[in-house]
């Protein structure tokens, strides 16, 4: 069992700080009691940002977390990050059975981005063990539409082809694109958006967590969705890695 927490054990120093506008406030946003340094007690788990006046936009980020025992203080600075409803989840992500941080932030934009880190305590220091930008630069997709009202979703990390049937999109939407006899009237590109959504799964129920990240596939604009493209991320020691992909595609009412 966890010792009593008391609300003055986690007392943030302002010094310790990054250099926020005094004047637009810096305030803790999203909090989270957990041991994540692995000794027992409970740690304070903070995220601290800048809040514009009428204005849920967030900026000026930076996580903080106190030793519950030590009361030590250890901060990360999210400097490229800014948006809404940020959250913090704990779990054990990396298999050692100490639970690791996850912070999401949404990114507010029309393609509905999703900015999220894990953090972990290695070696008794705060790191972050994994970036969605990172994430989303090393992912290569193709999305191309074929005849006869299919369209090709190829992935390049990991090398992995979907073909993917649209003739639920209805006759309105497949005319204006084919013709007579099913053949494209011109060539179409997609795209796959970076990951709209980071989520902790136990697929095991085991206690380790792996990460679900899910990317829309976008046809000829933005808003005529095609499916999404679902990887599972497990720790490997080193970084999270592909260790399944799937396409989840959209159904038809009958």
């Amino acid at each position: 069992m966890y010792p009593y927490w008391q609300p003055h054990q986690f007392d943030i120093l302002p010094s310790l700080m990054p250099p926020f506008d005094q004047s637009k406030g810096p305030s803790v946003v999203a909090y989270q009691l957990s041991d994540v340094t692995g000794d027992g007690v409970l740690d304070g788990i903070f995220l601290i940002a800048s809040k514009l006046d009428d204005s849920p936009y967030l900026s000026n980020m930076s996580l903080v977390v106190q030793n519950g025992f030590t009361h030590e203080i250890s901060v990360y600075h999210l400097r490229d990050v800014a948006g809404y409803n940020p959250t913090i989840w704990t779990g054990d992500l990396t298999g050692d059975q100490v639970n690791d941080i996850l912070v999401t932030v949404q990114s507010g934009g029309s393609g509905a981005i999703v900015f999220a880190y894990v953090f972990s305590f290695l070696h008794g220091k705060l790191g972050k063990i994994f970036d969605s930008i990172k994430f989303n630069e090393e992912r290569q997709y193709e999305v191309n539409y074929k005849d006869n009202a299919e369209v090709m979703v190829t992935s390049r990390n990991p090398n992995i082809r979907y073909l993917l049937n649209i003739r639920y999109k209805g006759k309105e939407y497949l005319h204006e694109i084919y013709d007579s006899n099913g053949k494209l009237k011109e060539p179409i590109q997609g795209w796959v958006d970076p990951a709209s959504g980071i989520y902790p799964i136990d697929l095991t129920g085991d206690g380790k967590y792996s990460l679900l990240t899910m990317e829309k596939i976008a046809g000829r604009y933005h808003a005529d969705g095609l499916g999404y493209v679902e990887n599972v991320l497990n720790w490997n020691g080193r970084e999270f890695e592909a260790v399944s992909q799937h396409v989840a595609i959209n159904g038809a009412s009958f």
